[in-house]
């Protein structure tokens, strides 16, 4: 197979190439030959964290003084890329941990609580959770529920439900996100960092069999009387809401990242099984109809990264938009989802079954347009954009 028409290393200067190329191996070596046994068993590997956090992945954008190696957005998003084609799990777990979590933390926390939280974060110590998304609250934000209602001591007690929160019933620290009066809207919307070993707090696992993603850990958080100090306090008071959003702006990134990898490693499979299955006398792939979906398929691939490296270049220059971002989320996940859709119709009834990849890479894929953002949500954003134009 001619891997160079898929690999991003064309396209990068020599030191990312070197850098695609490490994070790859480790992909390979360590979350790869764990990704089917995860899924089947929907079981949350613990022992990945650890080897992401030697890898140096968890850490890997975050400032050096605090364990990280500070990755340009651009190296990000090729990190996240190819732990997408290795395990989709993996990198939802980072972009939580190191993502959500770890880079809100450092860019909104007190001395006190980068000190407390940002080295376990990134050594795989600690697990974080991003408590934001509610049963009548997802991509409305603002009309979150949940109360943090405060006391005569500047403490806080916090009551309310959250779900679907990844790595929720693992966390050691969570960012929640509460109203100290629903009467402000989003002006009343507050971020706590906090721990999760306290009382008022019952963590239960989201009902029913997830579609894909099922290595990872969601869960239902409820809160009864939930005590929160007034140091814990993530920023400012009433200004969660951008917390939250500078939090799903990194996010989606990642998403968008993870899904160029399960596009790459949807076309990857698809190549090798059509080339290797013979009907009618000669190889899938020599039939039209195939070259014509596997040639699509390879065309939006590189569309797609095309569209995250430049998200992530402006990024790093400090003029991305909320333009940038949507158009990078919606095509890169709606592109992986019908990549992956492609991938499962060649493999026939092989396709059909866990024993081959593309099965997981479907039903992973289908998440990736709904978190940190649905693609309706991402092209309400855009056509509200274009309409204030006119």
């Amino acid at each position: 197979m001619n891997v160079d028409l898929w690999l991003p290393d064309s396209d990068l200067d020599p030191a990312q190439r070197e850098f695609a190329r490490r994070i790859r191996a480790f992909g390979a070596q360590k979350l790869a030959p764990h990704a089917r046994a995860i899924d089947e068993q929907r079981t949350f590997r613990r022992e990945m964290v650890a080897d992401l956090a030697a890898a140096g992945v968890l850490g890997g954008p975050l400032p050096e003084q605090y364990g990280g190696s500070g990755w340009t957005p651009l190296q990000l998003a090729i990190a996240h890329e190819e732990l997408g084609a290795a395990c989709g799990n993996a990198r939802g777990f980072c972009a939580v941990q190191t993502g959500l979590v770890a880079q809100c933390l450092a860019k909104f926390g007190s001395d006190a609580q980068k000190q407390q939280w940002l080295g376990p974060l990134v050594r795989g110590e600690a697990i974080g959770c991003f408590a934001l998304t509610e049963p009548e609250a997802g991509s409305d934000v603002a009309s979150l529920r949940t109360t943090a209602k405060p006391q005569p001591d500047g403490s806080y007690l916090a009551d309310g439900q959250k779900w679907w929160i990844t790595n929720g019933g693992r966390a050691d620290v969570m960012i929640l996100f509460a109203t100290v009066d629903p009467a402000l809207g989003r002006n009343g919307i507050t971020a706590f960092l906090v721990d999760t070993e306290r009382r008022g707090l019952a963590r239960t696992p989201m009902p029913g069999i997830e579609l894909g993603h099922r290595g990872s850990d969601h869960a239902t958080l409820t809160f009864g009387s939930f005590p929160i100090a007034a140091g814990e306090v993530l920023g400012t008071v009433g200004k969660g809401f951008g917390v939250a959003m500078n939090g799903l702006a990194a996010g989606r990134l990642s998403v968008a990242a993870g899904a160029v990898g399960i596009h790459r490693a949807a076309l990857a499979a698809t190549v090798e099984f059509t080339a290797g299955r013979q009907q009618f006398g000669q190889s899938l792939a020599s039939f039209q109809m195939v070259q014509e979906r596997l040639a699509d398929m390879l065309t939006t691939l590189h569309a797609s990264r095309g569209l995250v490296y430049r998200c992530a270049q402006r990024r790093a220059a400090g003029a991305e938009t909320h333009a940038d971002l949507a158009m990078t989320k919606l095509y890169a996940t709606e592109a992986a989802a019908k990549a992956a859709e492609h991938a499962v119709m060649l493999h026939g009834a092989r396709g059909y079954s866990s024993a081959f990849p593309v099965e997981r890479l479907w039903r992973d894929s289908q998440a990736l347009r709904i978190y940190e953002g649905t693609s309706m949500i991402q092209r309400t954003i855009l056509g509200r954009m274009l309409a204030a134009e006119s």
